[in-house]
């Protein structure tokens, strides 16, 4: 049934349903309502709910109990995920699988407690020491922020792999009609043979990321590597009005949305412009924006994000010099609006000679 939920609220109430019975947390703006709501329901399922000391204390609570085979999770914004980047290293290193939620705040420091997304690189590019990467999903909406969390523990036991869910202090506050999808049985999850369960006259069971010989360590990074090759199918987007698109503007969350209405108001004014967002931005959708590159009718790509710019480097990494790249940016906090966007594609798509964009111009 769907109903009116705060972002915080359906992502905490989606992991419920996914079986999450461990949260481990500490307070942080824009976040609070998903440990204020797990401190509530972990009662009333029978799981476990701690606030933890510390950021540095949560996520190795949360490896610890994803360890032992429990469906595991926290939740953090800017200052916490970065105390939190030893602790998910091990976490990857050891293949333990949760799910960690961002919901982003301005930086860097304490910055501030409105939206951003100067967070990519740390999500995107693994924020902690060593070689690993995580899948990264990037909602944006509050039906989709449910959707993806529930879909995220089943990830992260398949690729015994830690999964984020990267939002922001918009998609944590908005209220939105959502579905919760439906509650998983606890006994129809997967088995965890692998998982430190105690002994119990079976074989020992050891969880840890550490390995002296260097041989034994190349080997697991290799190994580690080929689950995130394995990971490249999970790569998802979402293309709109991109079909004869001159200017094709690549947002991802809530900003997406933003685009969108921008793109809208292009096209209404006889503009040829498309958008592309990624959802998952671990793996990035390169494939999708390098074809997009490729077309004939494609004169600039034109990348939104609330930082100084970040997921533009990937873009550009996929369009490897095809077609000019601009960026467009706001930060400190300041969210863009879709007038600003749309003046900036008719800026790049005039820069570019895109046709329709031109006459928009004139006009």
């Amino acid at each position: 049934m769907r109903k009116l939920w705060k972002g915080n609220e359906a992502v905490a109430e989606a992991a419920i349903a996914a079986g999450c019975r461990c949260f481990f947390g500490y307070p942080i703006t824009p976040q609070n309502e998903i440990p204020e709501y797990m401190s509530r329901r972990m009662g009333e399922v029978g799981g476990a709910f701690v606030q933890a000391e510390s950021e540095v204390a949560a996520i190795n609570m949360v490896y610890g109990a994803g360890g032992a085979g429990a469906r595991a999770m926290t939740s953090s914004s800017g200052p916490g995920i970065s105390l939190k980047q030893e602790g998910i290293s091990y976490i990857a290193g050891a293949q333990v699988p949760c799910v960690i939620v961002n919901m982003m705040r301005a930086g860097p420091g304490l910055g501030g407690i409105q939206p951003s997304q100067s967070d990519y690189f740390q999500a995107t590019k693994g924020g902690g020491h060593g070689d690993y990467h995580m899948l990264v999903y990037a909602p944006s909406g509050v039906q989709e922020a449910a959707d993806l969390t529930y879909k995220a523990f089943d990830k992260a036991d398949k690729y015994r792999s830690p999964v984020m869910i990267l939002g922001d202090g918009m998609l944590g506050q908005m209220c939105e009609a959502a579905e919760i999808p439906p509650a998983r049985e606890l006994k129809d999850l997967p088995e965890k043979p692998w998982a430190a369960s105690g002994n119990g006259g079976r074989a020992q069971r050891i969880i840890n990321s550490i390995y002296m010989s260097p041989d034994t360590l190349e080997a697991h990074n290799k190994e580690l590597f080929d689950v995130y090759a394995e990971m490249e199918k999970e790569t998802a987007w979402e293309e709109y009005k991109v079909s004869d698109a001159e200017v094709i503007v690549v947002a991802y969350g809530t900003v997406a949305r933003i685009a969108k209405a921008a793109v809208d108001k292009a096209v209404d004014n006889g503009g040829k412009v498309g958008l592309l967002r990624p959802i998952t931005l671990y793996p990035f959708p390169s494939k999708a924006v390098a074809s997009l590159a490729d077309k004939n009718s494609t004169k600039c790509i034109l990348t939104v994000e609330l930082s100084m710019g970040q997921m533009v480097e990937d873009v550009r990494l996929a369009v490897n010099g095809r077609k000019p790249t601009p960026f467009f940016g706001r930060t400190g906090g300041n969210v863009t609006t879709p007038q600003e966007i749309l003046n900036r594609i008719i800026a790049e798509g005039s820069a570019c000679k895109a046709k329709s964009i031109l006459e928009i111009a004139k006009g």
